[in-house]
């Protein structure tokens, strides 16, 4: 009962602290509502607005229905213009697709000759280019089969394939983004808080205060744990509600309990993560310097943008140690597929069991901190 009021008291003093400190308070504020809309809103996946040129040496009924299919939202009107103003387009950057259709395309299409088509996209934007080929080769496979049908030939195959797009049958990027962005911010404060909060202590001097008080390191550290995951969590779930499922209209399939827990769980993970980087940093500036490279490594390589099995199988071993991949997994399976406990525990066990061992680590690092200023 002791070490429980010590660490309700400590708690409340952090809170307190927190509450005094407008810079925190703006950061957490703008992290889960400002931050989450603009990326989920701003950063496209999908092909949106591309600009096309066509080079058409047929200019058959063929080759503008094909043109005319290549229509908003995913592209803006074709331009269409000759051979060099197309090589100079892409030169310029002006063009992100250029379709070139071969003197009697419709003829052999006709005959049964199998005409190419020319594609040159410019891959300097690397998402949209790969999307955007796939989609314009599905445009156009789609628009001869139909003017083949339609026109009496024979163009249907053996095996016809019908895809079935699960769990975001619109493809949202705004539905992905969001969700993503929230784990993102989670992360980010959680290792920013709570080590602030340690740095500021020894900055200020208040943690001399600490050393004469009948408390241990563990307490301290747990307080700090407690204190900013409890703030970081209540912020996460009002972001949650408000700016994902009433502001940008995304569904969310899983329980809200569930994800509550876990993220409970992540946040005693992370935050002792933020403790123990607090520990070795001298000052902030020295701390700030530490935390973005290991936030910025756990966001990239956690799994949430590219997947973890496309990673070298070295690193997807090494990036197993960071809590940010098991909690992508748990919110993915959670939050977008609408699993339950029965699938999620395993990454919940692993959290948990991380969170235990930065705890310890970072306790016992805090404690030699304390004696050396004491």
């Amino acid at each position: 009962m002791r070490f429980l009021l010590d660490l309700w008291r400590l708690s409340l003093k952090e809170l307190a602290s927190l509450r005094h400190d407008p810079v925190m308070l703006g950061l957490i504020v703008y992290a889960l509502s400002v931050a989450v809309v603009t990326v989920a809103t701003g950063v496209k996946l999908e092909v949106v607005g591309a600009q096309v040129a066509i080079v058409d040496a047929d200019r058959s009924v063929l080759s503008h229905r094909i043109v005319d299919a290549l229509r908003p939202p995913w592209f803006k009107p074709p331009v269409v213009v000759g051979s060099a103003e197309a090589a100079r387009g892409l030169d310029l950057g002006r063009w992100g697709f250029v379709v070139e259709f071969p003197p009697d395309f419709e003829k052999d299409t006709v005959a049964g000759r199998s005409p190419s088509i020319a594609l040159t996209v410019d891959a300097t934007a690397m998402v949209q280019a790969g999307n955007g080929s796939i989609l314009v080769q599905n445009i156009v496979a789609e628009e001869v089969a139909t003017w083949a049908n339609a026109a009496g030939i024979e163009a249907s195959l053996p095996i016809e394939v019908v895809p079935r797009v699960r769990f975001n049958p619109n493809i949202e990027g705004r539905w992905f983004n969001a969700i993503m962005q929230l784990v993102n911010s989670i992360t980010i404060l959680s290792i920013i808080l709570v080590g602030a909060a340690v740095i500021r202590e020894r900055e200020h001097g208040t943690i001399e205060h600490l050393l004469v008080m009948p408390i241990g390191a563990v307490e301290i550290a747990l307080a700090k744990v407690v204190a900013n995951g409890a703030v970081i969590l209540v912020a996460t779930l009002a972001s949650m509600e408000i700016v994902v499922r009433w502001w940008l209209g995304v569904p969310i399939a899983g329980s809200r309990l569930l994800f509550a827990f876990g993220t409970v769980i992540y946040l005693f993970s992370t935050t002792s993560l933020g403790i123990l980087i607090a520990t070795v940093a001298s000052s902030m500036p020295q701390f700030g310097l530490m935390a973005i490279p290991v936030f910025t490594t756990m966001l990239l390589l956690s799994g949430n943008m590219t997947p973890l099995e496309s990673m070298p199988p070295v690193l997807q071993w090494g990036m197993h140690a960071s809590p940010s991949v098991w909690y992508v997994q748990f919110s993915q399976a959670l939050l977008y597929r609408g699993a339950g406990l029965d699938i999620v525990w395993p990454q919940l066990a692993v959290m948990a069991v991380l969170g235990v061992f930065f705890l310890g680590w970072a306790s016992a690092r805090f404690k030699t901190m304390l004696s050396r200023m004491g």
